[in-house]
């Protein structure tokens, strides 16, 4: 007989005992995010740096993914995609995202809410030359989003343009980076019996950054 995973899934009741979040933490949530993901690079976690990205279109409908945080700035977080691709439309039409960074060996995870807007092209350039040739090529290539009647078409394209740009490639207008401006972070530790830390950040009316706790 084979393993029931739904009664499995329903009776895990494993406890959290990784870590605490106290109330002495810094007042710019970006230097809490900054020791975080450090840490979770430095321990090791699997894809420290997946981002689960909700964007949301004009009807209100969201839709998620998971894709790479690629750089941390003063202003926000980069990550790069096709601009004509779903994620890119939708950012388009309604400017504003939610992110979340989930390292389940710390028990540990950071939400983002905020704006976004294509990044400075400077920086859209600097990081696409410094990609491999066939991740370049495949920018040129991908449709991102778009049906595709068949893999055989998709390696066609591929073909062209690696005659087309023997080369040097240069990066395409339809792709670059996305800047995330953060409104809002919530720190969430896990902690025992489910009486889990979450410290949040949030701008009030003066754009300083507002820190309290909610409940688990």
């Amino acid at each position: 007989m084979g393993i029931d995973f739904i009664s499995k899934i329903k009776n895990d009741h494993k406890d959290f005992d990784k870590g605490k979040l106290s109330d002495n933490v810094p007042s710019d949530p970006f230097d809490l995010f900054k020791e975080w993901y450090e840490h979770a690079f430095k321990s090791e976690q699997p894809e420290a740096n997946a981002l689960h990205l909700t964007t949301v279109n004009k009807e209100g409908k969201p839709s998620s993914r998971i894709l790479y945080l690629k750089d941390i700035t003063e202003e926000g977080f980069i990550f790069y995609t096709n601009y004509n691709s779903q994620k890119g439309r939708e950012i388009a039409e309604t400017g504003v995202v939610a992110g979340l960074l989930f390292w389940p060996g710390l028990e540990r995870q950071i939400r983002i809410e905020g704006t976004c807007q294509k990044a400075d092209p400077a920086i859209s350039d600097a990081y696409f030359n410094s990609r491999p040739r066939g991740s370049k090529i495949g920018a040129w290539a991908s449709h991102q989003s778009e049906e595709l009647d068949s893999r055989q078409t998709l390696e066609e394209r591929t073909v062209e343009y690696e005659a087309k740009f023997p080369n040097e490639v240069p990066r395409p207008e339809h792709w670059g980076g996305y800047l995330i401006k953060p409104e809002r972070f919530e720190f969430w530790q896990g902690r025992a019996s489910r009486l889990h830390d979450r410290i949040c950040y949030k701008k009030d009316a003066s754009q300083n950054w507002e820190v309290f706790r909610k409940n688990p």
